[in-house]
């Protein structure tokens, strides 16, 4: 292969590619579009650059994608979130330029950004908008052979609609974090699970009966909550949105502010999408042995430099956990870093919730380029009837069917004057 890459071990190539085969099994949906896509090959010629986690599922992704004709390259969203036996895989077995190293420094992390872009795409697909970024503040000769991007985190999407609100947003962005089968699946049960996953993998502390502090009330945040509580703690939620503060209550969680709840807390982990959601004040309250870790997409949540600043001491009892000691002897565990958890420590999101999620980003590859020049400017979601497509093959994969309305209901629906 001649085509340039960096990874970490080229050797690690069919671990990789096992890991991938054995995601694929539980990914029915994508593997039906990447078959589609074999027989119609609609994105071929095109240049695609992916900034995602470099997972197995996301090398099954990049399969389908190229499978399509697409022209592929791949770099990490985190610094943190690549498994490096499948970015092997994908440079070795599908000939896929790769540039993600789990635990590349910041600085690397952006070259491999750059690399990306060099690959002078027509098409991005983020997870967390940082190609958009790069091709607004570094790249703008990109933008006249841009088709559009697609963006696969909360996180991308706020960060995209603060572009089209300043008027600098130059191409569509296909929102797929809006399709239901996204949001309500992935964030929510993908998020859950692994976020749990993740913070059982680094402390193997027991949950049960230990109180646990949620940050916000998103799909991530309730799913996180959800599971929590499965495993037995009890769990409080903090929040700023009135109405999502209220959906926490009825769910049956204790509600209150940070500063309230930070005191009780064995552990609180953070999934808002915000900077600082856990700050100097938190960190003055928190109890000896407290832990804390993030689930959203940048480490910005957790206020690290102030945690550093009220610190005489660090150390590293387990992979993944940084013990800060306070000046005042108290000790807080800080997880993966401040960075997504659930990728930092464990696997991320389950390959059968991604399926779904993955589902969306080749049919919103594809969607682009069907209604080229067609699209305004600005953040657009799937069309509901493929957001519907996605969610009848995952119910046929399962082997769930539902019912269908009869012409009398269709025609009831359709009109107005019968009443009681």
């Amino acid at each position: 292969m001649t085509r340039s890459y960096d990874i970490k071990d080229l050797n690690l190539a069919e671990q990789g590619r096992k890991r991938m085969d054995w995601a694929e099994q539980e990914m029915p949906v994508l593997r039906l579009i990447k078959e589609r896509f074999e027989r119609e090959r609609p994105l071929a010629g095109i240049r695609v650059s992916a900034c995602l986690h470099v997972t197995s599922e996301t090398g099954n992704l990049m399969r389908t994608l190229a499978a399509g004709g697409a022209d592929v390259v791949l770099c990490a969203s985190n610094p943190l979130s690549t498994q490096d036996d499948v970015a092997a895989a994908l440079v070795a077995y599908e000939e896929i330029p790769v540039y993600a190293i789990k635990g590349e420094s910041n600085e690397v992390y952006y070259q491999h950004i750059k690399a990306a872009l060099d690959h002078n795409p027509q098409i991005t697909m983020d997870d967390g908008a940082d190609l958009v970024t790069g091709v607004l503040q570094e790249r703008k000769d990109l933008i006249r052979s841009m088709i559009g991007s697609t963006e696969e985190t909360t996180t991308g999407v706020i960060r995209l609609k603060a572009m089209a609100a300043d008027g600098v947003l130059p191409f569509p962005v296909i929102a797929v974090n809006d399709s239901d089968t996204k949001h309500l699946f992935d964030n929510r049960y993908g998020t859950g699970q692994s976020t749990l996953d993740g913070l059982i993998r680094a402390t193997n502390i027991l949950l049960a009966g230990k109180t646990f502090v949620v940050a916000g009330y998103g799909w991530c945040s309730r799913g996180i909550a959800e599971r929590a509580r499965g495993l037995g703690a009890n769990v409080i939620v903090t929040e700023i949105d009135p109405v999502k503060a209220l959906e926490a209550v009825m769910d049956g969680f204790r509600v209150m502010p940070m500063e309230q709840a930070a005191p009780m807390a064995d552990f609180i982990v953070t999934a808002t999408g915000n900077k600082h959601v856990i700050d100097s004040n938190t960190f003055a309250v928190l109890k000896n042995g407290a832990v804390i870790a993030n689930s959203g997409h940048f480490n910005v949540e957790i206020n690290i430099p102030a945690l550093e600043a009220l610190s005489v001491d660090k150390r590293q009892p387990r992979p993944f956990v940084d013990q800060y000691v306070l000046n005042d002897g108290r000790t807080i565990n800080l997880l993966g870093e401040g960075r997504l958890i659930n990728l930092a420590s464990a696997e991320g999101h389950p390959s059968a919730v991604m399926d779904m999620s993955f589902a969306n980003q080749a049919l919103a590859s594809e969607y682009l380029l069907k209604n080229q020049g067609k699209l305004s400017v600005g953040v657009h979601a799937l069309p509901e009837d493929l957001d519907r497509e996605i969610a009848a093959l995952k119910l046929r994969a399962m082997g769930v069917t539902i019912d269908v309305l009869t012409p009398e209901q269709e025609a009831y629906l359709r009109s107005w004057q019968e009443g009681t």
